[in-house]
């Protein structure tokens, strides 16, 4: 009954006037460290972004509101940068520092700007959402590897 209480409370809060809604098989809390963890097919929804992974912890501070999330296990997520961009992608670690908007992906990133039509994979890429910047990061025998589409002009036979 405590546990339900928790998740109930910890689902109503908000972040920046948008409800945070997680969606998990298990979930554990320890009110005193400000720790949740959410394991089995969890599922992270604040506003437009949406977050997918085997687990999910959430840190809080003592007003018990979320400072870091740490997914871990085939993450799948979609995020929209402030400037209307959305993004798109997968990796095996991702943490998100919700006062910054900031994430970070791990270890087999693929990233896509669907907007733009602009791919990054790497070993380790932070997206900054408050500004709309990316970073990108290889692994030790790989490049970075970034794909952008380009359209062809047609030009005009006289």
């Amino acid at each position: 009954m405590k546990q339900i209480l928790i998740l109930t409370i910890f689902l109503t809060l908000t972040l920046s006037s948008e409800e945070l809604q997680v969606k998990a098989k298990l979930f554990n809390a320890d009110q005193k460290t400000g720790i949740s963890v959410f394991e089995g097919d969890v599922n992270v929804i604040k506003g437009s972004d949406e977050l997918n992974a085997s687990k999910v912890t959430i840190y809080t501070d003592e007003k018990q509101q979320p400072t870091k999330f740490i997914a871990e296990g085939n993450a799948s997520f979609s995020v929209k940068t402030l400037d209307g961009n959305l993004y798109r992608g997968k990796a095996q670690k991702v943490i998100f520092f919700p006062q910054k908007k900031e994430y970070h992906f791990y270890k087999n990133v693929y990233l896509l700007q669907v907007n733009e039509k602009k791919e990054i994979i790497g070993e380790e890429v932070v997206l900054k959402t408050i500004e709309g910047k990316a970073y990108a990061k290889g692994a030790e025998k790989e490049p970075v590897i970034m794909i952008f589409n380009i359209p062809e002009k047609k030009e005009k036979n006289d």
